[in-house]
């Protein structure tokens, strides 16, 4: 190998290290806490049309008779 070649491929190795030392550090929070109130505005939501999923769900669940991890309220028989 040349010089250059070498100086090259000690760069890139040193490049590579660095950047996988790197992501070791401890992550920082990036959303404060006073600017999550943004994100939990409806607008955020992925469903077009939050009322229509939340019955949606409420019906699944009557149906099938368990409870998911939605938060929703109420049992199996359909009743809150």
């Amino acid at each position: 190998m040349s010089r250059t070649t070498s100086r090259r491929a000690r760069a890139v190795a040193a490049l590579a290290l660095g950047a996988a030392l790197a992501g070791c550090t401890a992550p920082q929070p990036w959303v404060k806490p006073y600017e999550r109130e943004h994100f939990a505005d409806p607008i955020m939501s992925f469903n077009r049309d939050p009322v229509s999923s939340v019955y949606l769900d409420h019906v699944l669940e009557s149906r099938e008779g368990a409870r998911g991890a939605t938060g929703a309220v109420g049992g199996g028989c359909g009743c809150n």
